[in-house]
């Protein structure tokens, strides 16, 4: 029975050893960069740590049926003491165990946070280029317009001048004839003759449609 009581002793020892070991790889994670879900070893290690606690209180469940098997004058204070101390560690292990992986769970939380934090400023920033080259494109716009509208008022006071030229220059022409024709004998009762034939050709037209007019009416 002692026999069985040392190598229950031993497991226990060795089992918290591992625990603590697991506890060093098991905290580092969380200083360490955290992806935003938990990563493989992360989710091994903490059931390699759920599996040594569960098999430490079925050690120390088995060193209290040994104990209470044994005689009370085989039985000692010192086991005793050593069963409650066992019970003590795994206590605090348990304890370790929740803070660490509480940490590790508020550690990931901050960086999800800050990685959605960073999001939201990289796509504010993406927005905000996207707007200002809008508003590029948007005035490039406007500038051709101004430029487009420049250029059709350009020609139309180029064709404006050209108009108000032309006329200048007939009126010179017209000037210069009336001047020359003026200059020539006899030119000015020429004109007044050809005037007062087109005056008496046009009253003799007249008559005669008129006397067409009444011919028609009076054999009806």
């Amino acid at each position: 029975m002692a026999s069985g009581w040392a190598q229950l002793r031993q497991q226990a020892r060795s089992l918290e050893s591992q625990t603590e070991k697991l506890f060093q790889n098991y905290s580092s994670l969380a200083s360490s960069s955290l992806p935003l879900n938990p990563s493989d070893e992360e989710v091994r290690m903490e059931q390699q740590i759920q599996d040594i606690l569960q098999k430490r209180e079925c050690t120390i469940a088995s060193l209290s049926r040994t104990l209470e098997s044994e005689s009370a004058v085989n039985s000692s204070a010192a086991k005793l003491q050593n069963l409650v101390r066992h019970k003590e560690v795994l206590a605090e292990h348990n304890k370790e165990f929740t803070r660490i992986k509480n940490n590790i769970h508020s550690a990931r939380e901050r960086a999800n946070l800050l990685s959605s934090v960073r999001n939201d400023i990289d796509q504010y920033h993406s927005s905000s280029r996207e707007d200002a080259d809008y508003l590029l494109d948007e005035r490039r716009r406007l500038d051709n317009s101004h430029n487009m509208a420049d250029s059709v008022l350009s020609q139309a006071y180029a064709i404006n001048e050209s108009f108000a030229s032309q006329r200048a220059m007939l009126g010179n022409i017209n000037r210069r004839v009336m001047h020359a024709a003026s200059q020539i004998p006899g030119i000015n009762t020429i004109i007044s003759k050809i005037n007062t034939r087109k005056k008496r050709d046009s009253i003799i037209l007249g008559m005669l449609i008129s006397l067409c007019f009444l011919m028609v009416i009076y054999f009806r």
